[in-house]
Formats: structure tokens, C-alpha cells, sequence
């Protein structure tokens, strides 16, 4: 087995806050759904889930039950040791208790942490203002949870400096750049370099990872498996496999995945890896 410097993690998004069936109708949208392609793609080499569940109209949502069925499912599978990390944005205009509530009460190893406000796709706010920034990252540390903390321009990565500076967040951080989103920052190499860049002058020792939306979705997988840091696919980003072939599952995505870290002569971490990688307990 590789050191741990040559194992490269694998984290799948299954579903996220959008897409929905009339989109892809191979989305996991109800528990069962979820839980079961995550146990497929912890199978083919994910290490870490990112779970967002549904309501019963299959909109976004942070509905406790839902979230808890999902977790208990996925735990039930006593072979399985993917490391679980929860949403805490669910989608936009959310309470900001129902977005605590399923990390604070069912014990994930990670939740996201999204380290500012913006223009969500032109069409509205998606807001995580200082107050609450504040709230998630003492509260993540009272709970033991490590964020993952999700970066969609350069400006967030400063916000993640200054919560470190307050004892907000806690080094080493692990950052997930999120590029290609409306709003963010485009999904390319250069502006990868750039992010990747301005974390190690901001945040040193700093782990990451990184995906791109639609059209550079490959773009960004290639580049960021080249670099050196690691890697999140699934529908919640990409719902086309490529241009015009809808993805049949979640589970193609990370085979994709972990065929490309192998190319590149790294091994896809396994979660207990990956639990080393990102320091945790």
C-alpha cells in the first residue's frame, strides 16, 4: 500500500439540493435511494459521503427525519465505514436550525461549512452570514464534527482566515473548492491554481478538495487530481456522465474517478485513509 501523501479521497455527492427526476430520473431522491447508492460507491472507492435529502415532493430540505433515516440506513450496513458529512445548507432561504439540527444531533465525522454569502445562480441569496458562520463553527467543535469548509469564490477562503483567527474554525482546515456554480467562480485550471494559491498563503497545512460543475466538471477533475488534492463527484453536481448522455448512477462517477487517480500513479484512500488524511478522531 502507497503512503498516505499517494492516496487521493474520494467524496460522493449523490444528490444535493438540485437535481430532481425531470432532470436526471437516476437522481437518488428518498432515503432508501440515497443510502443505497452510497453504499455502492463506498464499494467502488468513495470514502466520504455528502448527504443532501429531500422532502416529500422531492424539493430541497432540512427535514430531520429524513436525514436521520438516511444516516441509519447507510449505518446499518455494519460493513461499511464511509465517513459521513452532512449539509448544513440544504438549499436557500432555510431556517438556520432546521440547517444545524441533523450534524448537531446524529454525530457525523464532517459537516459542510459554506464560509460566506452569495448570489446563488443569478436568482437569489444564499446567505451564511457572520452571526451564523460563527454559531456552526463553535458548535461543530463542541460536537466533535470537522467542517468541510466549501469555498465558491476567493473571497470565502479570506472569511475561513479570519474565522481561524477567532477559533472559529481549527487548522488544519480541510477546504472543498466548489467551482462552475452561477455566482462563484468559473471552473478552470487557472482559477484552480489561483484558489489552490491563495488557501496555501491564508491557510497553510490545509487539505483539498474540489469539483467542477457542467462543463467543467472534467476540467476540474483532471486538474485537481494533477495538483495533487482530491476529488468530490455525483449527480448533486453533474447529472450528464458526458455531453449529452445522462448518468445512469452515482456509482459511474466515482469509478470514472478512481480509474483517473490511478492513471496518475495514486491509489483511491480508503475512509480509514482518509480518516488520517483529514485528522480525524
Amino acid at each position: 500500500m502507497g503512503e498516505a501523501k499517494n492516496k487521493k479521497i474520494i467524496t460522493v455527492a449523490t444528490t444535493g439540493a438540485w437535481p430532481g427526476k425531470e432532470n436526471n430520473p437516476n437522481v437518488p431522491i428518498e432515503p432508501e435511494e440515497i443510502a443505497g447508492e452510497i453504499y455502492e460507491c463506498w464499494k467502488a472507492g468513495a470514502a466520504v459521503c455528502h448527504i443532501h435529502c429531500r422532502d416529500d415532493r422531492g424539493k430541497a430540505a432540512m427535514e430531520f427525519a429524513k436525514f436521520k433515516k438516511t444516516v441509519d440506513l447507510i449505518r446499518s450496513r455494519k460493513d461499511c465505514d464511509i465517513i459521513i458529512n452532512l449539509t448544513t445548507s440544504g438549499g436557500v432561504n432555510l431556517k438556520e436550525d432546521d440547517r444545524i439540527r441533523p450534524f448537531a444531533e446524529l454525530g457525523p465525522e464532517m459537516a459542510s461549512y459554506d464560509c460566506g454569502t452569495m448570489n446563488w445562480s443569478h436568482s437569489t441569496i444564499f446567505e451564511n452570514n457572520p452571526a451564523f458562520l460563527e454559531k456552526l463553527g463553535l458548535l461543530m467543535q463542541e460536537k466533535g464534527v470537522k467542517p468541510e469548509v466549501e469555498v465558491f469564490d476567493p473571497g470565502m477562503i479570506y472569511n475561513a482566515q479570519y474565522y481561524l483567527k477567532k477559533g472559529v474554525l481549527k487548522a488544519p482546515v480541510h477546504f472543498q473548492f466548489c467551482m462552475g456554480v452561477a455566482g462563484g467562480i468559473k471552473g478552470s485550471v487557472k482559477n484552480l491554481v489561483f484558489m489552490k494559491e491563495t488557501m496555501e498563503e491564508v491557510a497553510p497545512g490545509s487539505t483539498w478538495s474540489d469539483f467542477g460543475v457542467g462543463a467543467s466538471a472534467m476540467e476540474i477533475l483532471y486538474a485537481a487530481v494533477a495538483m495533487g488534492g482530491h476529488v468530490r463527484v455525483g449527480m448533486e453536481d453533474n447529472v450528464l456522465y458526458k455531453k449529452g448522455v445522462l448518468a445512469e448512477n452515482n456509482m459511474v462517477f466515482v469509478q470514472r474517478a478512481r480509474r483517473i487517480i490511478e492513471e496518475f500513479g495514486y491509489e483511491a484512500a480508503s475512509p480509514g485513509e482518509a480518516r488520517e488524511i483529514l485528522g480525524l478522531k
